[in-house]
């Protein structure tokens, strides 16, 4: 509709650039929906991934930028979640794999100090939780990946071969590998305290 100077109603037909406008609110609205219906699963999947909140936090926004830069190849809203999911592994590897140092900390209980059953319970446990993480840095990105989703996450093999794109055969391989390695490298830690 147009108001003319002298006061009638005049409708005009939209152009071809309100049509535009409108349909890339439209856009941008279905895709702000999806994505805000998934961030919280998102940002969990991604604090497990990478074993950091704020580095999740910071990983689930750059999925974000990238579904919405991929938003037109999406053929299927439905299928918006795994495809979501999916950019959102790629991220966390890419974000895995740049990491080139691990800052180690070493926890040594004080000889000297005296410690009550539950005291030494409590320093036993982070002496075995930091084995676990110093045992988790030395796999690799994919076995990481693989490890996080099955036991942090708990997917299935199939879950697990569709946001990491890989065969569900690989996917066994991976996690067989992961966790020989991790028995191994736990159990050398055992024997050095």
């Amino acid at each position: 509709m147009h108001l003319a100077p002298d006061g009638s109603l005049t409708v005009t037909e939209p152009t071809a650039g309100d049509r535009v406008i409108r349909q890339s609110d439209a856009r941008a609205e279905a895709f702000r929906r999806l994505v805000g219906a998934t961030l919280d699963r998102a940002y969990s999947r991604a604090a497990v991934l990478l074993a950091d909140r704020f580095e999740a936090e910071d990983a689930v926004h750059d999925a974000a930028e990238r579904a919405w830069r991929a938003w037109g190849s999406l053929r299927d809203a439905k299928q918006f979640e795994p495809w979501f999911d999916r950019i959102l592994v790629n991220v966390c590897r890419d974000r895995l794999r740049r990491r080139r140092r691990v800052m180690e900390v070493e926890l040594q209980p004080d000889a000297n100090a005296v410690v009550d059953g539950r005291a030494g319970e409590h320093v036993a446990r982070a002496a075995d939780r930091d084995a676990l993480v110093e045992g988790l840095a030395a796999l690799s990105v994919d076995e990481r990946i693989t490890v996080a989703l099955r036991f942090e996450a708990d997917l299935t093999i199939p879950a697990i071969a569709r946001l990491t794109g890989a065969r569900e055969g690989t996917v066994k391989s991976r996690l067989h590998g992961a966790l020989r390695k991790l028995r191994v490298q736990l159990a050398a830690m055992e024997t050095d305290r």
